[in-house]
């Protein structure tokens, strides 16, 4: 792909928070960029780390809530994500592009259902009830996993540059996601009869 072709796809497909400004005037690409930025990657390696993440959180939350409900929530992280991000830089010119924030979506989603996942099943999915908050932030193992996945967002983030001058990691969009996911999972999920009519014993 060429330079020219990279700069075309990101202008029209990835998330330009300037666009939105009113210095512009708002195209198709406008309303389809805050999802369309979620399949787009800067890198192979980008792109790999992403889809590890998305096997270890994903895989387990689709098998749960069903393929047309993960969609969903995919959109729905993404838009978090970049909510979060524009609030924050609605000047922005730089592109903003990655899975990032849906995947944190998942994590959030994750950590309600304390990351168990039953195995037994022909496709492995998230266990159980949604849990409440006030069990979560109980469970040692939850609050941990949070509390490094917090810190280690911010010190890369911030390790990675600004948003003025360089390449950097968005790690206040992945909050957004996670956000999202956190306490919005229990919008997604299958009622339990679902469930149980997908996965019979």
């Amino acid at each position: 792909m060429s330079i020219d072709q990279q700069i075309w796809l990101m202008v029209h497909f990835a998330f330009l928070p300037i666009r939105y400004s009113g210095q512009f005037a708002l195209d198709t690409y406008a309303f389809i960029s805050p999802v369309t930025y979620s399949f787009l990657h800067g890198s192979w390696g980008h792109l790999l780390v992403n889809m590890i993440w998305l096997a270890a959180f994903g895989s387990p939350l689709a098998n749960r809530i069903g393929s047309a409900r993960f969609v969903l929530f995919w959109v729905a992280g993404a838009l978090a994500a970049v909510g979060l991000h524009y609030l924050l830089y609605p000047s922005s010119a730089v592109p903003l592009v990655g899975a990032s924030g849906s995947i944190s979506a998942m994590m959030g989603a994750a950590a309600r259902f304390a990351f168990r996942v039953d195995r037994r099943q022909p496709k492995p999915a998230f266990t159980g009830p949604v849990l409440p908050v006030s069990l979560v932030v109980k469970s040692r193992s939850v609050v941990v996993f949070l509390g490094v996945w917090m810190v280690a967002n911010v010190v890369t983030g911030l390790m990675s540059g600004t948003v003025v001058n360089g390449p950097q990691i968005a790690w206040e969009a992945h909050i957004g996601g996670f956000l999202l996911g956190f306490f919005g999972i229990q919008f997604f999920d299958r009622p339990p009869a679902r469930r149980q009519a997908d996965f019979p014993s």
